[in-house]
């Protein structure tokens, strides 16, 4: 666990960057990466829910961006970072803030990213609106695509956000969101991914509160969530299955308890290994950070819970 903390602590020093080289060793040797990682913060302060998509072998990760010594969800914009070993990370910068839409003005909340056409779609909530913008590369600039919303307030019976994009097999995007106890909003969109294609679906899933990220792993779709239950605000992880996009579901159980208030998180495959991205709180609830962690398969199928094995991610000092 102490392996842990020096790879996210900066000044673990030539420590860190020793470890950091038999990390790749191991990579390249073929070691299990479950064995190299714990949990442990990956990207600089203060990032949370992060969006993490693998583009042409890379690793990007979309999070939303908290300001140092906030008191509320007043973020602003967001940036990307990216990765091609899971260890080190480039931040690439701002890639789209509220500036530059004219339909909103605060809450530049959880968004998503997706390739299709050769193109980036960037998926974004603002002032209980989702938006989307789009660049010629996954690490922008982006601009928007509509000049309006894409999905507006009350539209339906859930917030308008955390959107969450997804491409099925045939090609079919779905855009989840929403804000809502056990209901959860899609919308089918046309192929050029900015226009929306039917109405908007109200879908009852068991525990939901927010923040879904969809996958889909040997025929079977996974909806993984925070749910409003826990003894803090969100702060568990739940999942529920389903053998289509628009259910029904069968829920299955906690992932993960990250014993902070709220939680939020995606769940990816990179070289043959499944990931869980997920944030916990810093030195406040509104100052979050974004951590990582091995995610496992029962041989039934389900995801293997997580624990909180590392007692110095709850640390908000060294």
């Amino acid at each position: 666990m102490v392996f842990a903390h020096i790879l996210a602590d900066p000044s673990g020093g030539k420590l860190r960057d020793v470890i950091r080289a038999l990390v790749v060793i191991a990579l390249s040797l073929g070691m299990s990466w479950s064995l190299l990682f714990a949990q442990h913060q990956i990207l600089p302060d203060f990032q949370a829910d992060p969006s993490a998509r693998v583009f042409h072998g890379r690793v990007y990760v979309y999070p939303s961006h908290d300001l140092a010594g906030s008191k509320d969800w007043d973020m602003r914009d967001w940036h990307v970072f990216s990765s091609d070993d899971m260890v080190h990370w480039k931040d690439h910068g701002k890639i789209f803030g509220l500036e530059e839409i004219t339909w909103a003005t605060k809450h530049a909340w959880a968004p998503d990213c997706i390739e299709r056409n050769g193109k980036y779609y960037f998926y974004f909530p603002a002032d209980d609106q989702i938006g989307v913008a789009v660049a010629e590369s996954p690490t922008g600039p982006f601009k928007d695509a509509l000049g309006k919303p894409l999905i507006g307030r009350n539209e339906s019976s859930v917030r308008s956000i955390d959107p969450n994009i997804f491409i099925d097999d045939d090609g079919q995007a779905y855009l989840y969101f929403g804000n809502s106890r056990d209901k959860l909003a899609v919308v089918k969109l046309k192929r050029d991914m900015i226009t929306r294609d039917g109405p908007i679906q109200v879908l009852e899933v068991e525990n939901y509160h927010e923040g879904i990220w969809v996958h889909k792993r040997q025929g079977l779709y996974y909806f993984s969530y925070p749910s409003y239950r826990g003894d803090m605000t969100a702060n568990l992880l739940e999942y529920s299955i389903a053998k289509s996009p628009v259910g029904p579901f069968e829920y299955k159980g906690v992932i993960l308890d990250n014993r902070s208030r709220n939680v939020h998180g995606s769940i990816t495959e990179y070289k043959g290994n499944w990931w869980l991205f997920y944030h916990i709180a810093g030195p406040s609830p509104y100052e979050r950070r974004v951590c990582l962690a091995p995610l496992h398969y029962a041989k039934d199928g389900g995801i293997e819970p997580i624990k909180m094995s590392d007692p110095l991610l709850l640390d908000t000092g060294k």
